[in-house]
């Protein structure tokens, strides 16, 4: 399979702190030795590689690349789409994992270190999986459509990621979200959210944080829904009630290990289209990105994009 596919790599110099500019001749060296000629673009600021991605994409390549962290990857994604559907369901999507949090690769068994993450892209060994289609109101004011590959959350984790993406991330994925949570933790107020699942009737419910998601990691590594399957068809919907600093601090390590479910406190359900309201001011995390805020709805594209795995 590997040797018919032309291979586009879209590059994040600034992902890792910068550490992948430094770091970019290296794989590229890695990644010609592997695969042979390819061709690259960077990225040139915060939403640039869809274009990038369609682009090449509509030129015949066939198996694109994503260096740079989990925000990057989620942009590549974006670029597969046009009204829902891959603009060439053959193509194929590669990680090369620089990012920070670096979650996504975690549920997929992709290696971090990029030696071996292009060990896997040689080899080319697509699995077919879902694909989150989220509406929400961006910071502009306007309803903006965008997909989405690993986790959604509305709360406290949308609150985060715009803290940790305000500051440095030089301490690293772990310790990078686990002190914006706590410190968001300290002045954040849980928020007032009316839910609806598939076709279930509305419930409103005070909650910390509520996760779409489709895969099992988020935050830097916490395993927040360690039931989900990236090809079942379904999101797992985890809800985080009423916690407070305190409730953080005593059980962030559940939340680490994937243990936090059978706490009364959260709530594990599924489904396929949920949707979020709010009188209150609740920011969005899209794929380690926070794009904007409800109200929103998402829906699950099954089987909708190939990323090679080992």
């Amino acid at each position: 399979m590997n040797e018919h596919l032309k291979t586009f790599a879209v590059v994040n110099l600034r992902s890792a702190n910068g550490r992948t500019e430094k770091l970019w001749p290296d794989i590229k060296r890695v990644l010609s030795e592997a695969i042979g000629t390819f061709e690259f673009a960077f990225t040139t600021g915060q939403y640039t590689a869809p274009d990038i991605t369609k682009k090449a994409i509509k030129s015949g390549f066939t198996r694109i690349i994503s260096v740079g962290g989990d925000g990057t990857l989620n942009e590549v994604v974006n670029g597969f789409f046009e009204q829902d559907k891959p603009i060439n369901p053959q193509s194929v999507l590669g990680v090369i994992s620089m990012g920070t949090g670096a979650d996504f690769i975690k549920t997929m068994g992709i290696p971090k270190p990029y030696q071996d993450a292009v060990k896997v892209i040689k080899n080319a060994n697509a699995r077919d999986v879902d694909t989150g289609k989220i509406k929400f109101v961006a910071h502009s004011g306007h309803e903006t459509t965008r997909y989405f590959i690993n986790i959604a959350d509305a709360g406290i984790g949308g609150e985060t990621v715009d803290r940790v993406n305000r500051t440095t991330k030089a301490f690293g994925g772990f310790i990078s979200f686990l002190w914006g949570t706590i410190m968001t933790l300290v002045t954040y107020k849980n928020k007032n959210i009316t839910i609806t699942l598939d076709n279930n009737k509305p419930y409103t419910t005070d909650i910390n944080m509520l996760t779409i998601a489709n895969c099992q990691f988020f935050g830097g590594g916490m395993h927040i829904a360690p039931r989900a399957v990236p090809d079942d068809g379904m999101f797992d919907i985890v809800t985080i009630g009423k916690a407070g600093f305190i409730d953080f601090l005593r059980n962030s390590s559940k939340i680490y290990k994937g243990t936090h479910i059978s706490d009364p406190m959260v709530g594990y359900t599924n489904a396929r289209h949920v949707e979020l309201t709010s009188k209150d001011r609740v920011l969005l995390d899209v794929d380690g990105e926070q794009p904007g805020m409800l109200p929103a709805t998402f829906d699950i594209l099954p089987k909708s994009i190939k990323v090679i795995i080992p």
